[in-house]
């Protein structure tokens, strides 16, 4: 554990006895309490996580939203400051190079939030896209923001006391700047469990005051510290993607079911024209929800099959917490993507019967 990178936040795991893994090369709390508690704890009352170890570049020039705008599959012109937007970044053969956040700051400003195993090669992949005499300046600043997660429905309540701003008027992806406990900050709504709730981005040294300052405020309301576990089974039942699994440099956005992410129609990104191609011919594979028919936990790299024939792979899997039952993500050939098709899952050398089922598993009910 001694060579991986830690978080400013890497403190609180000792004190409170956290259980850590190696995630994307950073030392990260799996688990607190329980994974099943704190799942519990985020669809029922808050839920607090460190995501520190992702990444944030800023994006500066009067050319920053073009050089944006070749990268990603979103269409980045609609932005306006103080709204954010969720897109894949492609290669030129249409396979992910990852998927991750923008946020406009400014028409010449903008920060873009990436996952944390890929910080280095997104970067290098970034800057070997930069045009020669391009006004953009690209800076790698992950080392110096702390980026805090607060999910369920009690968060805004949390939250509210510690900001200097109107937390009902922040809609679904948009953000704003504010004091947060007292230090400059920014206050974004996207999210990544099903849930409402807010991200933090504060300067680093300012991290764990932050961290001790919402929990003082939210433990009477149920908020409780949350790991990675329970961030995988929340997006898992919430079929948000996590890079590596159900999108890889081989899996495009369109196999993924992101099309919505994916604006054909304005403008030359890398990767368009073998997406369009793909679109046109109809993509052969698709990602599905799963739900297990016989008793077993499919996982990640598990076969499907479809009359003993191999038709798929496991992507992501586990026994969801809120359902009762066992679920999976999968990539299967499209002929058996349908709704209500029965599939076999290889789980340790036994077929299990499964069912391809709508996702998402779970969808909040708003108020």
């Amino acid at each position: 554990m001694s060579e991986l990178k830690r978080t400013p936040l890497y403190p609180v795991y000792q004190e409170l006895g956290a259980k850590t893994v190696d995630f994307g090369g950073f030392e990260m709390p799996v688990q607190f309490s329980g994974i099943i508690a704190e799942h519990e704890a985020v669809r029922t009352a808050a839920g607090l996580f460190d995501v520190s170890h992702m990444g944030e570049f800023s994006v500066q020039g009067t050319r920053a939203k073009g050089f944006i705008r070749r990268l990603v599959t979103n269409d980045v012109t609609k932005l306006e400051p103080g709204m954010a937007m969720y897109s894949p970044m492609t290669y030129p053969n249409g396979g992910t190079v990852d998927d991750l956040l923008v946020y406009c700051v400014s028409p010449e400003e903008f920060m873009i939030v990436v996952n944390a195993s890929n910080i280095d090669k997104d970067f290098a992949w970034m800057q070997a896209q930069m045009q020669s005499g391009e006004d953009v300046t690209l800076i790698n600043r992950s080392s110096e923001i702390a980026l805090l997660a607060l999910q369920g429905p009690n968060a805004e309540k949390t939250l509210q006391p510690l900001v200097d701003v109107d937390l009902s008027q922040i809609s679904f992806y948009r953000f704003t700047s504010s004091r947060i406990d007292g230090t400059e900050g920014i206050v974004s709504r996207t999210g990544y469990t099903g849930e409402d709730g807010f991200e933090l981005y504060v300067p680093s040294a300012g991290a764990i005051t932050l961290w001790h300052a919402l929990m003082e405020s939210g433990s009477a309301m149920g908020l409780i510290p949350c790991g990675l576990g329970a961030r995988d089974t929340l997006r898992l039942e919430a079929k948000l993607p996590l890079y590596g699994h159900e999108l890889t440099d081989t899996i495009t956005p369109l196999e993924a079911g992101l099309s919505m992410f994916v604006k054909l129609e304005t403008g030359g990104f890398i990767g368009r024209d073998a997406l369009l191609a793909q679109k046109t011919d109809g993509v052969k594979r698709k990602i599905v929800g799963l739900k297990m028919i016989d008793k077993g936990i499919p996982r990640a790299g598990y076969t499907v099959l479809s009359a003993d024939k191999e038709v798929g792979t496991v992507t992501s899997g586990t026994m969801s917490p809120t359902l009762k039952y066992p679920i999976a993500l999968a990539i299967v050939d499209s002929d058996c993507a349908q709704i209500g098709a029965k599939l076999m899952i290889d789980v340790r050398g036994k077929r299990l019967a499964a069912e391809v089922v709508k996702t998402p598993f779970y969808r909040r009910k708003k108020a």
